[in-house]
């Protein structure tokens, strides 16, 4: 008796290429970060506890700690409290809860986004140029969506960045406008990240936005309070 075992032939998947993929691997990463902040800051405050605990026994006679091991209490102590600045910083622009309507000040989110983005920009070796006044402040429908448009700007001029050249946010006063400008040396070439295109262009129709992109400069244009 001869038996056969047919092989089905299973098309090679491309990592990433499908966007119904990467919508549901990004559908995932908000729930998981909020987890994630939850979890690291429980041990996170074990650790301060217990390091105000070893510097109350390190305290001599005179009530303090020798100067040789309250300098690195001290440096215990800020590394613990940046870590826990810098989960508090990426779940902002992660972690979707769903903004009310109101005003924010541009100028500080804008500067927040840089910060974020901050390892991105130096490991594509690009220069930063920034052009933000003070104390803009915008209202939205949703303020939590300014963290969006932001962001996915911000990622576009990378993605059409060689390395070595700029890349451009500018937050300025116009009227009783406010206007975001994001500006990259990508030229005139084809789109990198069309889907961020289209998803910009809705949300900003969606919430009343004025969004104009051409080339190498992405402009949001919002109401100024």
């Amino acid at each position: 008796m001869v038996t056969s075992t047919a092989v089905t032939s299973v098309p090679a998947v491309q990592e990433g290429s499908d966007p119904v993929v990467g919508a549901a691997r990004y559908g995932a990463v908000p729930t998981l970060m909020d987890s994630l902040l939850h979890d690291v800051r429980n041990p996170l405050n074990a650790l301060s506890i217990n390091l105000e605990v070893l510097s109350e026994k390190l305290k001599g006679e005179a009530g303090a700690v020798p100067p040789s091991q309250e300098k690195n209490i001290k440096a215990m102590r800020d590394q613990i409290q940046r870590v826990d600045g810098i989960l508090r910083q990426f779940a902002d622009f992660i972690v979707l809860r769903g903004g009310l309507s109101g005003e924010v000040v541009l100028s500080d989110l804008a500067k927040r986004s840089l910060d974020v983005l901050a390892h991105e920009s130096r490991r594509r070796r690009l220069k930063l140029q920034l052009a933000i006044e003070p104390d803009i402040r915008v209202r939205l429908q949703d303020t939590q969506e300014l963290n969006f448009f932001l962001i996915q700007s911000l990622l576009r001029a990378f993605a059409r960045s060689e390395a070595g050249t700029e890349v451009g946010i500018s937050v300025r006063a116009e009227g009783s406008n406010a206007v975001l400008e994001v500006t990259d040396a990508g030229g005139s070439g084809p789109e990198q990240v069309p889907d961020v295109v289209a998803a910009l262009g809705l949300r900003c129709a969606q919430m009343g936005v004025e969004f104009q992109i051409r080339q190498g400069v992405c402009r949001f244009l919002f109401t100024r309070v």
